[in-house]
């Protein structure tokens, strides 16, 4: 954002600068006269580029910080404070530095004249279409500082689930880096020494030992072109799944894994109806809430059902039927949105759905956590054993001939 210097008196006739953060000249005016600042000069300044800066304008602000700024303003607001002046003390208290500057340019641009969905839409990257679009609908209705909440309490659940998920994996992953750590230290330093030793001793050497020896001579002597291979791997793939066609064959594959599939289409599910039911249950037109909640999909297939489903929608079909009609929705989300849809409860039933999902995701997640361990176990004991074979078949072999 932009940032103006300025010189000016405050209302008591004292000399008042400093600088402002203002999208346009005008409104940083409108701004300082909010403040009863009477300007005698405005000028446009540079922000100084430091590392620091720029780290904190690309830093990734934690859903449990977005939680407690939207729960905070609904309380605010709630109990009578103006937006403009809830905000300033949501910027004081955050200990987001990230944050905090975002909400310092909502302000602005708020005492500017702005309505507060309209100060969000300058910051997409931090809060999603579904926010801007719910806050503009409780802007509509008047009832802000409840659609706020609802919000906040959804984003409660989402960061509920999202630390299950880490907290079920984080035993398996610790394990597999384990292991890979064990195999590398193996391959780069006990590997050349033993080596060095077999060969000293003119042992015969069995084909396991020669693999795992001239495995650990690539690594050791090759292990740029190792690098090499795994940079270019993965901006490949990054590249690829970039793509409309790796886009969908990633989509589909991932749907084919097992106990992963299933974990996929219930996380996209839940998303779906959740988002869906928030949108519909603050008042915004199905149409509007079916593209945003497509824009909010992060797997391809269900971002164009979503779609087609609203284009159908469009032309004046109920969404059960489309939803019936795509197998990547089971029977039950269009049942369900049928009878949502006889009774005018669409947006509860909706709810009801998101949270089912969630909780057989989460159920489906612990199941994966509990499949992998064994398996785990056996490749760590595999790996184990195949490293003591090839370290003590040569010994053997050599003590075997005294």
């Amino acid at each position: 954002m932009p940032v103006y210097s300025y010189n000016g008196k405050d209302s008591q006739g004292n000399d008042k600068n400093g600088t402002i953060d203002a999208p346009t000249e005008k409104v940083a005016l409108m701004a300082l006269s909010a403040e009863n600042v009477t300007v005698t000069s405005l000028m446009l300044t540079e922000k100084q580029l430091t590392i620091e800066s720029i780290l904190k304008r690309f830093s990734k602000i934690p859903l449990s910080v977005k939680v407690d700024f939207t729960r905070q303003l609904s309380t605010m607001i709630n109990a009578g404070l103006p937006l403009a002046q809830s905000l300033e003390v949501l910027e004081e208290q955050t200990s987001n530095a990230r944050m905090k500057e975002v909400v310092g340019e909502l302000v602005g641009d708020i005492r500017g004249g702005s309505s507060f969905s309209k100060a969000l839409e300058r910051h997409p990257n931090i809060f999603p279409n579904v926010f801007i679009s719910l806050v503009k609908a409780g802007e509509a209705s008047g009832g802000l500082d409840k659609t706020l909440l609802r919000l906040a309490e959804t984003m409660e659940r989402q960061r509920d689930f999202q630390s299950k998920t880490k907290g079920a994996m984080v035993y398996p992953i610790v394990i597999m880096v384990a292991m890979a750590g064990v195999f590398a230290l193996m391959m780069l330093f006990v590997m050349p020494k033993l080596s060095d030793m077999y060969e000293n001793m003119g042992a015969e050497l069995p084909m396991i030992t020669k693999v795992l020896m001239g495995t650990s001579d690539f690594f050791v002597k090759r292990w740029y072109l190792l690098i090499l291979a795994i940079v270019g791997a993965f901006l490949g793939f990054r590249k690829y799944k970039k793509t409309d066609v790796g886009k969908h064959q990633l989509a589909r594959i991932t749907f084919k894994l097992p106990i992963v599939g299933v974990i996929s289409k219930q996380t996209q599910l839940a998303e779906f109806t959740r988002t869906l039911g928030l949108l519909a249950s603050s008042g915004v037109p199905i149409l509007e809430s079916l593209t945003i909640a497509a824009e909010s999909m992060t797997n391809v297939i269900y971002q164009e059902g979503i779609a087609s489903a609203a284009e159908r929608v469009r032309k004046g079909e109920p969404l059960s039927i489309p939803l019936k009609e795509n197998a990547y929705f089971p029977p039950l989300v269009s049942q369900m949105v049928s009878v949502g849809e006889q009774t005018g409860k669409v947006d509860e039933v909706l709810m009801k759905l998101s949270a089912y999902y969630e909780s057989e995701s989460e159920m489906s997640i612990k199941n994966l956590s509990t499949a992998i361990e064994p398996i785990i176990m056996i490749a760590l004991g595999g790996m184990v054993a195949l490293l003591m074979l090839s370290v003590i078949t040569p010994i053997y072999n050599l003590t075997s001939q005294f």
